[in-house]
């Protein structure tokens, strides 16, 4: 397993380098994003706190998780739309490693180079406010854990999707969009009305900012401890689910025939 990890890689990292100009890209992007929420936390003024964190430490987390983790969900809908695309889905998971595995494997350089970037993001972040941290390290580690595992399990439902109607990308854009309204990226939870809180909460996201922000500014207690037992139980539900969906619409789409379709 470990082989096929590191060939998986090796052939990402070639494919990387090939491309230069995406590589360029891809770092050029979260860089701008931490320049806007830098200046626009500077338009606002430090007397807006929203949840008791600075404005800039409440933007630094959201916006930097949020596309941690959605980047993560894209890696797995990638790897089957890019198959698609290049005619050797069937091959593909008709191999000797099971299916899920490979898409496991697939999507390893994504999330790999996703977290690089967010932990560059959050560092730079960090550094022009050192003296708001609190860091609980274990705590961040399993919010970020935790976090990630509620994403590959979107990621897995993402790609079963992208197996049987073709519509991943846009289960993803609906879901990404939400997310970023109503999960708390922007501003708090508790400036929505009523319904849309009671929504929020059903959200994975915001429990994982909402932790994250308070392992990283809070310290320890019993709200962080509460988020990631809420966040524990969404990755319970969540991950055999997605698994599950995704097992089911492979075998669909081999018995229709449409497992090459695209």
């Amino acid at each position: 397993m470990l082989a096929k990890a590191a060939a998986v890689v090796q052939k990402d990292f070639l494919t990387a380098v090939r491309y230069r100009n995406g590589m360029f890209l891809t770092a050029f992007a979260p860089a701008m994003q931490l320049l806007l929420s830098f200046y626009l936390a500077h338009a606002v003024g430090p007397q807006y706190r929203p949840e008791g964190f600075s404005y800039f430490s409440f933007l630094l987390i959201g916006t930097g998780l949020f596309m941690f983790l959605h980047s993560c969900m894209h890696g797995f809908l990638n790897v089957i739309q890019e198959s698609q695309q290049a005619g050797t889905l069937e091959v593909l998971l008709t191999s000797s490693t099971p299916p899920i595995t490979l898409l496991c494997l697939a999507a390893l350089s994504a999330i790999g180079t996703a977290l690089l970037q967010f932990v560059v993001y959050i560092s730079v972040g960090l550094f022009l406010l050192p003296s708001q941290l609190r860091i609980a390290p274990l705590a961040a580690a399993a919010v970020l854990l935790l976090s990630v595992s509620i994403a590959i399990a979107f990621g897995i439902l993402a790609a079963g999707l992208q197996l049987s109607i073709h519509k991943g990308s846009l289960v993803l854009w609906l879901f990404g969009t939400g997310a970023w309204v109503f999960a708390g990226t922007l501003f708090p939870v508790g400036s929505l009305p009523e319904p849309l809180r009671v929504l929020s909460e059903w959200m994975p996201l915001t429990h994982s900012l909402t932790a994250f922000r308070l392992a990283m500014f809070g310290g320890t207690g019993p709200a962080l401890m509460r988020e990631i037992e809420v966040l524990l139980a969404f990755a319970i539900a969540l991950l055999p689910a997605g698994i599950t969906f995704f097992s089911w619409t492979l075998r669909r789409a081999r018995q229709l025939g449409t497992l090459s379709f695209y």
